[in-house]
């Protein structure tokens, strides 16, 4: 402030300068959170499975934060609801599976795919097969022994209905056979399976554990041991990928958070499950908050997803050629059309 009295009296110019600066610099000091109003915002639309691992960590542990982003998790019941609401531009990513409505909407040019997100593999449980009580005690006793059964979907074209599709050519039997009853929700598939007014149902395990700890259902099989496929993405509409910036940091946070789930989760499991350790213990914990589930579930739960957060885009264009052929997506693009080239990594 001395410094400040005398170059008043040398220079009143300078001085309120130099004094406007001080003040400047001291609310600055005050006020240790205002780089925060920076931040760019933005909505991500997610499930609460354990497919969206990576989402869960970037988002506890400050890795958006840390990016420059201010993100807000939008929950689902499904995945189809998170492509339309990223085309309507209620959220601005979606990170689910792939459906028939999200390769639709891709296809006219209103989302695009930025990212992979999680695989169906061997030796990682994720979607599984299961049975009624009273179809399994007639004898459904594997999933090759579907055909003909009365299944409930999430809904037509969902990445479940495009699982059953794949057992259907992977054992020669046709999936018009098959009564697929689309039921709009994971809560609506295990409600019906328990209530016996289905013989199977296709879930993921953290929906299916409540049913099967209550002998509720019976399990068949796992999806990624009998049909391996690129199961999940990162997709962003046409308005949110015009800000490059937002993103640019969004991939890399989810890039962060991909390899450190691949590194100490993923890479611990065995025989389908990952140990519980002081390594693996704090990661297992988010996903169980997110997930709602305890972590005891969480360990025999975990998606496998790449750790650089690569794409299988072979394998997308497999699904959209498979699709159009039933009539579920309509024809006149391919797996190129849909996908983001700048961001994606292939593999």
């Amino acid at each position: 402030m001395t410094q400040y009295i005398r170059a008043r009296k040398a220079r009143p110019g300078y001085a309120r300068l130099a004094f406007a600066s001080l003040l400047a610099l001291m609310a600055l000091a005050a006020s240790p959170d205002a780089s925060a109003d920076e931040a760019l915002k933005a909505k991500v639309g997610v499930l609460r499975l354990s497919s969206s691992a990576p989402v869960f960590i970037a988002q506890d542990k400050g890795y958006f934060r840390e990016a420059g982003l201010d993100i807000e998790l939008k929950f689902f019941d499904a995945a189809q609801p998170i492509a339309v609401a990223t085309t309507s531009g209620d959220i601005d990513f979606g990170i689910t599976a792939f459906t028939a409505g999200l390769y639709n909407l891709a296809g006219k040019g209103t989302l695009k795919v930025i990212g992979g997100m999680s695989r169906e593999k061997a030796g990682y449980p994720l979607i599984g097969y299961f049975a009624s009580n009273n179809a399994y005690a007639a004898g459904l006793k594997t999933p090759k022994d579907l055909a003909g059964k009365r299944i409930a979907v999430t809904q037509t074209g969902s990445s479940f209905h495009y699982s059953l599709g794949l057992l259907a050519d992977k054992y020669g039997f046709k999936l018009s056979d098959v009564k697929v009853l689309p039921l709009q929700s994971l809560s609506n598939a295990a409600a019906a399976l328990k209530g016996e007014t289905v013989d199977a149902a296709l879930l993921p395990v953290s929906t299916a554990r409540t049913l099967m700890d209550a002998d509720g259902a019976k399990l068949l099989g796992w999806v990624g041991d009998e049909t391996p496929w690129q199961l999940g993405a990162v997709f962003a509409s046409a308005k949110t990928l015009a800000n490059k910036p937002l993103v640019t940091k969004l991939l890399g946070a989810l890039a962060r958070a991909d390899r450190e789930y691949h590194d100490v989760i993923l890479a611990a499991v065995a025989g389908g499950k990952a140990p519980i350790n002081d390594t693996t213990k704090p990661l297992l914990e988010i996903i169980a908050k997110y997930t709602n589930l305890p972590v005891e579930q969480v360990v025999g739960n975990c998606a496998y997803i790449d750790p650089d957060g690569k794409l299988d885009v072979k394998n997308v264009g497999n699904q959209i050629t498979w699709l159009q052929e039933q009539g579920f997506v309509d024809k006149g693009f391919d797996a190129d059309a849909i996908i983001a080239k700048d961001y994606v990594k292939a593999d």
